[in-house]
């Protein structure tokens, strides 16, 4: 099973020999279905004015929908050849193209439960938009601030900023066990320079990294030499050699407070998503996480959610499953995996999540080893779970219920 490219171990370093394809709301992605937008919301943070402005895009370009990325963001799917100037023209309305130059680069996630993150948000989206240094990273590199409680901080961020008591903040690079201690103000300002450090790095090591962790040993980001850069720059720096990382589980779905929706796939109607407009215009805002949930800041009444077709119950089975794009949007996906999973989310139930993949590159696959890989092959679909193939069933959802269950042992890959 492949590991994530943020998990690549330095003994092999990334040398790449191309630039990043990685797509935007400007730079549109040719995909089976047409092309594709990727529009990045820093924090996943929406005004329901501007979510409103997406709806109206998607119909007016795209097909009529809206998808959630691991990042926090929003992609457009569908979009004829030659509308990327009436897109462009739509999102600058709306506030979401503040700086075109830099619209690749503005990758940040943050706890979506909180409100104290937000200026953070804000400050580092506009440090980031008025840096021309800064456009030369990867559309890959990843921002997070969280407010202390762990949660965006476990998702292999390349800059993490964590928030401590006495409006203080640890200062990350990539997965490092120490850290960078600076006042909470400096926070946004630090992990700008530690973007900039990496960017000095990746220009030394000559393999062109588009993360942190793609670095080779000999170039490796030390938090020693970023609390010195810090304060050449006149910012107070402590270096903290060791630090005991918290850990949040995301936020489930549920008429909590704040209320918590789960799209399946991620991906909804403009319906659906005008049905969350209407109740972010009585709370405040959207906030798009990286769980491909959606949270609604002083909203209350779940109801017309539920009626839309949207999840808001912590006991759904849709929580557990996820899905590549799958046919037909595509090209390399050898089944039309979210119609297969549908189809068995009621039916295979199970502890473990289970994510179904069109193709060998497993697009979208959870984080970690703990979930069920449903790949689709020529023959139909091969279950394996930490990299173990189990046994072939001839009934699929009493397949995959089992390989849930985790009670299948250890057996030689044989494809299903």
């Amino acid at each position: 099973m492949p590991q994530p490219p943020s998990a690549v171990s330095r003994d092999e370093p990334v040398i790449r020999d191309r630039g990043d394809a990685c797509p935007g709301a400007l730079r549109l992605h040719a995909a089976d279905d047409g092309y594709l937008a990727r529009v990045r919301i820093p924090g996943g943070a929406l005004t329901a004015e501007q979510a409103a402005h997406l709806a109206c895009a998607a119909d007016r370009f795209g097909d009529g929908h809206l998808e959630l990325t691991s990042r926090g963001n929003v992609q457009l799917r569908g979009l004829a050849d030659g509308c990327g100037a009436g897109l462009a023209e739509v999102l600058d309305a709306a506030g979401l193209l503040p700086a075109p130059a830099h619209e690749r680069v503005r990758n940040i996630v943050a706890t979506p439960t909180s409100q104290d993150v937000l200026p953070w948000v804000r400050e580092l989206d506009r440090l980031l938009c008025a840096n021309t240094r800064v456009t030369a990273l990867s559309g890959r590199f990843l921002f997070a601030l969280d407010d202390g409680r762990g949660d965006v901080a476990a998702l292999e961020p390349d800059i993490t900023v964590l928030g401590q008591p006495g409006d203080r903040a640890l200062v990350r690079l990539g997965a490092a066990e120490g850290a960078v201690a600076v006042a909470g103000r400096d926070a946004p300002r630090a992990a700008l320079l530690a973007a900039e450090y990496f960017l000095d790095a990746v220009d030394a090591a000559g393999t062109r990294a588009w993360r942190v962790a793609e670095l080779p040993a000999g170039h490796a980001l030390d938090d020693g030499l970023l609390a010195a850069r810090l304060a050449d720059a006149g910012i107070g720096a402590v270096r903290v050699p060791a630090v005991d990382w918290p850990y949040c589980a995301p936020p489930p779905p549920g008429p909590y407070d704040p209320l918590c929706v789960l799209p399946p796939f991620g991906r909804l109607s403009t319906g659906q998503w005008r049905a969350l407009v209407q109740v972010a215009e009585r709370g405040d805002g959207l906030r798009i996480t990286p769980w491909r949930t959606i949270v609604l800041p002083g909203a209350a009444d779940p109801a017309p959610l539920e009626e839309a077709g949207l999840v808001v119950s912590p006991d759904s089975p849709w929580r557990s499953v996820t899905a590549c794009t799958g046919r037909p949007g595509c090209a390399k996906s050898l089944a039309d995996v979210r119609a297969d999973a549908r189809a068995l989310v009621e039916r295979a139930p199970g502890p473990l999540p289970v994510h179904w993949s069109g193709c060998e590159r497993r697009c979208g696959h959870p984080r970690g080893t703990q979930w069920v890989d449903a790949l689709a092959t020529a023959d139909g679909y091969r279950l394996s779970v930490d990299g173990r193939t189990l046994p072939y069933r001839p009934d699929l959802a009493a397949a995959l219920t089992a390989a849930r269950a985790n009670t299948s042992p250890p057996q030689s890959p044989k494809t299903q």
